[in-house]
């Protein structure tokens, strides 16, 4: 570590950053860059010590090359949770974070809510009300005594454990190195899952995109899975087939899917799954809130002060483990 760092700060908007950063460490050299073009001469130039760094949302063909390059830092801060866009990286020589929790709650409300549209039906209320149509013997279905499935335990796979288990729910989840977990009736490792997938009401997909869960919901997966099961993705693109799932769609295999992640970004207009009824799709927005930069930023700010302190940083990711 560096007692007086040079902190690249590259986002899409690094001015607001720049400016917080100058009022905590006004001593500290920083430089903001906004484009994912001529980083690399930057950096040969400026020398970072320290990256923050967020993948530019919804622009392919980010930099990592020049980032874990000669010329890189040797601690990159990681704006999301997600380290995909880096890995694999070598540890000896960078050490990456990254900003897991932060939106772990944003997220948690996005996947309830999802659950709660299709249980409450809310779209075929609105297909009543647009005829007119006035359904006599309507009826919810509650959440309260139904079985969620958490498949990936870290801090958002927690967060909305807590909220299931306000709603009634049995919860049960996966982790890497199982052990009993508050709000989780059952913990298990990755490799129960074939037996989980027919327990669950609800199937919650939370875990980094790792060639381990590269596909991980395939088509075997999806049958397994209960008729009217309710599946909700916020994991990464590629953790969950969609070409498997849209046919599961239109064989009527799943109650409803809502999708926040896809295997390529922006989803293309000529995608099957627009077609698809019962599927809510999002743009990668769950974990984005008003102010979920900033709150990003905080923490890179307390993990900074950590460095300079010379004390080992918080939220260090294990490139094999995604976390």
């Amino acid at each position: 570590m560096t007692d007086r760092p040079n902190v690249l700060i590259h986002t899409s908007d690094p001015v607001p950053m720049l400016a917080r950063l100058a009022e905590v460490a006004p001593d500290i050299l920083a430089l903001g860059h906004n484009s994912y073009d001529d980083l690399a001469p930057l950096l040969s130039t400026f020398r970072p010590d320290v990256a923050y760094s967020v993948a530019f949302h919804g622009r392919a063909g980010f930099p990592r090359d020049s980032l874990l390059g000669p010329d890189g830092p040797r601690w990159i801060s990681v704006g999301g949770s997600g380290v995909d866009h880096l890995t694999p990286w070598d540890t000896g020589r960078v050490t990456v974070t990254n900003a897991a929790g932060v939106a772990a709650a944003m997220m948690a409300e996005y996947i309830i809510g999802a659950a709660l549209h299709f249980t409450l039906d809310i779209e075929g209320m609105a297909a009543d009300r647009a005829t007119r149509h006035w359904t006599l013997n309507r009826m919810m279905t509650p959440l309260r005594g139904k079985t969620m499935l958490i498949v990936g335990l870290g801090q958002t796979g927690q967060a909305v454990a807590a909220r299931a288990k306000a709603f009634g729910l049995r919860v049960i989840g996966t982790r890497a190195r199982p052990q009993p977990m508050e709000n989780v009736d059952e913990v298990h490792g990755a490799g129960a899952l074939p037996d989980l997938w027919g327990r669950a009401d609800i199937v919650v997909l939370s875990m980094p995109l790792l060639p381990q869960t590269r596909g991980l919901v395939n088509a075997r997966a999806l049958v397994a899975m209960k008729p009217d099961a309710i599946l909700v993705d916020v994991s990464r693109g590629g953790v969950l087939d969609g070409a498997a799932l849209v046919n599961a769609m239109r064989a009527g295999r799943l109650r409803g899917a809502a999708l926040d992640v896809f295997e390529t970004e922006p989803l293309p207009s000529d995608s099957p799954l627009w077609g698809l009824d019962n599927v809510i799709l999002s743009p990668h927005c769950s974990a984005v809130y008003e102010d979920w930069a900033m709150q990003s930023f905080e923490l890179f700010l307390e993990n900074l002060a950590r460095w300079r302190a010379g004390k080992s940083l918080q939220n260090v990711v294990d490139p094999g483990r995604g976390y």
